[in-house]
This record gives C-alpha cells, sequence and structure tokens, in this order.
C-alpha cells in the first residue's frame, strides 16, 4: 500500500496529504507530509514501550523499504572483534584498492541493526562506487554508554588495519545517520590515525542541551522529543552527557577532524546540533559542507527507495562522499 500510494500522480498525493505544513519557514515536502500520515495509519511510534517491542518496530519498517539499488552489490560477513559485527558490501565492477566506508547505523543507541540499514548501506556503495563496512556495535541498555562508542573505534581501527583483506586501497572514512552520526564524529575526533572523510547524516552530537530545532519539531515529524528521551536515557546517565564520547560537540579541539559532509533535515529535532557541529568544525580550520535538506524529516536516508525527495538527498550524499574520497586530500600516510 505504502508504494502504491506513493506511485500515484502529484495532484493525487497532494490530495491526500491535505495542505502544505509550514514551520520555521520552512515548506515540508510532500513525500515527507504523505510517509508522516501513512505513518500514523500504521499506530506506531519510534521508541517507547520495552528495547524489544522497539527493535521490532524496526525490523517491519525495513521489510516496506527493502528496495535494493539497481546496481548489484555483493556482500559478506566479517567478524570485526567478539562483540562487533561487520557486513562488507562491495558493489558490483568496483576495482581492488577502492576507498571504504565504516558506517554506522542509527537508532538512538538502541535499535537498530546491520539489517535494518542494508539498503542504505547498499545505496552508498552503489552510488558512491565505495566498498562499505556495515558495523553492528553494542546496543543499549543491555551494553550502556560507552560501549557503542568503544566498538565504533574497534571497527574503524580493525577497517584500516585490515584494509587490504576487505579489498580496500588507503582511503578510508567514516559515517553513520543520527546515533550512527554521533558515533562516526566520535572516531573522527578520537581515532589515530584520523579517517580521510567523515559523512555525518543528522548526527546527535550533543546529548546535554536542548535546542531551539527540538522543540520546534517535538511532535508529529517522525522522531520526537519524547523519543530522543527515551533513547538517551536507555544509553547514557545524566552525569555523563557532557563527556565528548557521548556528545562529541562538546571537545575541546576540533581541528583535527575529517573533512566533512554534513547533512541535517529541516524537520528534525535534531537539526540545530548537527549545524552547530558543523560551524565549530568550520571555526577549526576544517573543510565542511553543511547541507540541510529543509524540507525533509529524520531517517530520510532510510526511506530512499520510496523516491522523490529521500532519493534525491541520499544521491548528493553519496555524490559528496565519493567526490570527498576520489578527490580529496589523503590524510593518513
Amino acid at each position: 500500500l505504502l508504494r502504491a500510494v506513493f506511485a500515484l500522480p502529484r495532484p493525487v498525493k497532494r490530495l491526500i496529504a491535505g495542505a502544505p505544513v509550514r514551520r520555521d519557514g520552512q515548506e515540508l515536502a510532500l513525500d515527507s507530509q504523505l510517509l508522516l500520515l501513512m505513518s500514523k495509519l500504521d499506530h506506531r511510534s519510534l521508541a517507547g514501550g520495552t528495547p524489544e517491542e522497539a527493535r521490532a518496530g524496526i525490523a517491519r519498517a525495513k521489510e516496506m523499504l527493502g528496495r535494493v539499488p539497481d546496481r548489484p552489490v555483493r556482500t559478506r560477513e566479517v567478524a570485526i572483534a567478539d562483540a562487533v559485527t561487520g557486513r562488507l558490501y562491495t558493489p558490483k565492477g568496483l576495482a581492488e584498492g577502492s576507498p571504504l566506508l565504516v558506517y554506522y547505523h542509527g537508532g538512538g543507541w538502541v535499535i537498530g541493526d546491520i539489517d535494518a540499514h542494508d539498503t542504505v548501506c547498499r545505496s552508498l556503495a552503489a552510488h558512491a562506487d565505495v566498498r562499505v563496512l556495515s558495523v553492528g556495535y553494542r546496543l543499549a541498555p543491555e551494553h550502556p554508554y560507552p560501549a557503542a562508542a568503544e566498538d565504533a573505534l574497534t571497527a574503524y581501527e580493525y577497517a584500516v588495519e585490515n584494509a587490504a583483506d576487505l579489498g580496500a586501497g588507503e582511503a578510508v572514512a567514516v559515517g553513520g545517520d543520527s546515533a550512527g552520526g554521533n558515533l562516526a564524529a566520535v572516531v573522527g575526533i578520537m581515532a589515530d590515525p584520523a579517517p580521510d572523510f567523515a559523512l555525518l547524516i543528522y548526527p546527535a552530537v550533543d546529548l546535554s542541551t536542548r535546542r531551539r530545532s527540538r522543540d520546534l519539531f517535538a511532535e508529529g515529524f517522525y522522531l520526537t522529543d519524547d523519543d530522543m528521551t527515551w533513547f538517551s536515557d536507555h544509553y547514557c546517565p545524566p552525569e555523563r552527557r557532557g563527556e565528548p564520547m557521548a556528545s562529541p560537540l562538546l571537545a575541546g579541539d576540533l581541528s583535527g577532524f575529517p573533512p566533512t559532509y554534513l547533512v541535517t533535515a529541516g524537520f528534525d529535532p535534531l537539526r540545530d546540533e548537527g549545524e552547530e557541529f558543523a560551524k565549530r568544525l568550520e571555526e577549526a580550520g576544517v573543510p565542511v559542507a553543511l547541507r540541510r535538506q529543509e524540507d525533509l524529516i529524520h531517517a530520510f536516508a532510510n526511506m530512499w527507495s520510496l523516491g522523490g525527495r529521500f532519493q534525491e538527498a541520499m544521491s548528493e550524499a553519496a555524490g559528496a562522499l565519493r567526490t570527498g574520497l576520489y578527490a580529496g586530500p589523503r590524510r593518513r600516510s
């Protein structure tokens, strides 16, 4: 039904979705508005209840958004460490020695997994012409902070040390969405050697402070204020949220951070903290391209298979990744 609705002519979709939604000088994309309406009909929230119930909801969403790119992508499982799993994505026709993206999935450090972000990684691999190592890190509350951040660093170190075995060359990037963007930012700050590039998709970078966008988009735009509280409370105790491994925006020195493409969504509670992180990178002398997809909502990366604005935004991110890795300077010897 979801795919059938998105295949309808635009005037029919507008009729179903209703009048345009405007807030903070932005107009919500028709694709976003339509998806939010369909989500309401499903009577499910992103978080809430038990972690097991929330994880089941994400698994169900994956079944609805399971389209893969036209370019075939081969996968194989990778044992990174005792508690850290991985899946390597290699698009058809990609030469040995290509760049490698180490990718951390979103889900508030509590839900989500490699399978839930399978189509995201396939899309990035196929359209950016890179290998992608998707990381299955430990989840809270069973493994609270800083377990996920430690696993993120372990996975990056594994990728650097084993790049040749993964079919990759010297160029290694980190990337992730939402909580995964948080982990990629932590790696960008703490890893030695530093990554060559960072792809941060609506990252959560400060657990310690509320910003205006969290109040503006607290309800009705997929990720809610209650969801964010639920995720944070399961992941990290309040007294530790000011630590850079939890809130990379609060790190003292960002001058060694890799060149970055950071994209936010206009109708997202996380918008303002992501854009503040980009500003801090710029002030530290880091090459950074900030892009606000002002008509989109949180989690648009997972929705690229529906086409339209979601696919356009992910195509732009893939293009930035490809440019950053193939044309950008190397950070490591």
